[in-house]
């Protein structure tokens, strides 16, 4: 799958806890600069500045507060140590190396890996991050990370942080956009929060290495913490079938929640916008995106094997030609319709041809241009993936083929994405009443 994110650790349900080492009640003070740390360096400062220059040349960064605050937080301070993957992807078991900032032989390929703008793996199978020692780690999964920068700076810029507002960040990971939020907004008014203790732990030490203080909160994310809201904005971190309830009620008045929102597959995320409006109304959109944030705690996801890949680009198949046109990527609308009306489907961004399977049924299907408006449709298995995609196509069409969607909250809880016309709908979760699917 094209994106990558912060993901909070498996399906622990730790005791509530919090370790407060600021006031979370307390009136929210103006930002102030971090502390210049000891592990700061003329090197390390250059790779911050060239990370920042390429996120502006991408156009994923524009002048402003973020832009200041990514220049001025010395990565490796939040992530001294972190995973470099050494096996193939379809390799079993998976082998990773442990880098550490300290270690002069680690430091060069730390330091670019730190600020090459992917995602950064700093947590191996629930470890304890702090006080581990750095070396090859083999099997099992990595469960918590920094997200790819571009993801990162895009939606810090989308919250319009500003100093003294009160944050909530869902999904601690490596501590970056709680960092993000100190800078800016004063870390009096910043809760960083994440299903694992040893992640808070480790931003705990580490963000006050900086000269930050936010309260660390561990718990379920999706459940806030009503402790120190209402929040002026919230950034989840991690994806969620549905916009969590008790965020949408810690969302202070002109506040905003900006949340990955999905289904078990991977291939077309959205973004949910929350807003509540000055009379305490909320207005809910779901925009199509082309990257996301990964599946959450308890979040089962659906993925193409090495098997499965090599079986829906080579095998034989029942083939058709068809004079109708595969969507292309762009239509992101009708591709996030698509996952949310037939569900159980994943692209294969690999493959040369648009190729797509359902995992839990076996079926597949394969498109390839062979002339001016001809293509050949290859499929096999018990749904025709063809058939579906252009019910929606035609549906999405229909409904003026829009990019954004309504979201609607019910009085029961229920929630349902509708076009600008509405014209196409479905249900995104079905409240107290009613079956999930």
């Amino acid at each position: 799958m094209p994106n990558s994110t912060a993901t909070p650790a498996a399906a622990r349900r730790d005791p509530l806890e919090c370790t407060m080492l600021s006031d979370p009640t307390a009136p929210a003070t103006a930002p102030l600069p971090p502390v210049q740390p000891a592990g700061d360096t003329v090197e390390s400062a250059a790779a911050r500045a060239a990370m920042v220059a390429q996120l502006e040349e991408d156009g994923a960064l524009g002048p402003g507060p973020v832009h200041e605050a990514l220049l001025a937080l010395p990565r490796q301070i939040l992530m001294p140590q972190a995973y470099v993957r050494r096996s193939a992807p379809d390799e079993k078991p998976p082998r990773w190396d442990l880098l550490d900032v300290s270690r002069p032989a680690d430091r060069e390929e730390l330091l670019g890996r730190l600020h090459s703008g992917d995602s950064v793996a700093i947590q191996h199978d629930g470890e304890p991050i702090l006080g581990r020692s750095p070396g090859s780690r083999r099997g099992g999964v990595m469960t918590a990370a920094a997200s790819t920068m571009s993801l990162t700076a895009d939606l810090l810029q989308q919250l319009d942080l500003q100093p003294e507002q009160r944050v909530l960040d869902v999904g601690t990971g490596a501590g970056v956009t709680a960092a993000a939020a100190c800078f800016v907004c004063g870390d009096a008014g910043v809760v960083t929060l994440d299903i694992d203790p040893h992640v808070t732990a480790a931003a705990r030490e580490r963000l006050s290495a900086l000269g930050y203080r936010p309260a660390t909160v561990t718990g379920d994310g999706t459940t806030g913490w009503s402790n120190a809201g209402p929040y002026d904005r919230i950034f989840v971190s991690f994806a969620v079938r549905h916009v969590p309830q008790a965020l949408v009620e810690q969302l202070a008045l002109g506040g905003r929640a900006l949340m990955t929102l999905g289904t078990s597959s991977p291939s077309w995320p959205g973004l949910a916008v929350i807003d509540r409006r000055q009379d305490g109304s909320v207005e809910g959109l779901l925009r199509a995106v082309e990257f996301g944030h990964r599946a959450g705690a308890g979040f089962d996801r659906l993925f193409l094997s090495a098997a499965f890949r090599e079986e829906i680009t080579t095998a034989d198949g029942w083939t058709q030609r068809s004079m109708l046109a595969p969507p292309p990527d762009t239509a992101r609308g009708m591709w996030l319709a698509l996952d949310h009306l037939y569900p159980g489907l994943v692209r294969h961004f690999g493959a040369k041809d648009l190729t797509i399977g359902a995992p839990e049924c076996r079926s597949w299907m394969r498109v390839r241009a062979v002339g001016y408006r001809r293509w050949e449709v290859t499929t096999s298995g018990p749904r025709d993936i063809w058939a579906e995609i252009q019910d929606v196509a035609g549906r999405w069409r229909a409904a003026g083929q829009p990019d954004v969607y309504r979201i609607d909250f019910d009085a029961d809880g229920g929630q349902r994405a509708t076009s600008p016309t509405g014209a196409l709908t479905w249900q995104i979760f079905p409240g107290k009443t009613g079956d999930a699917r």
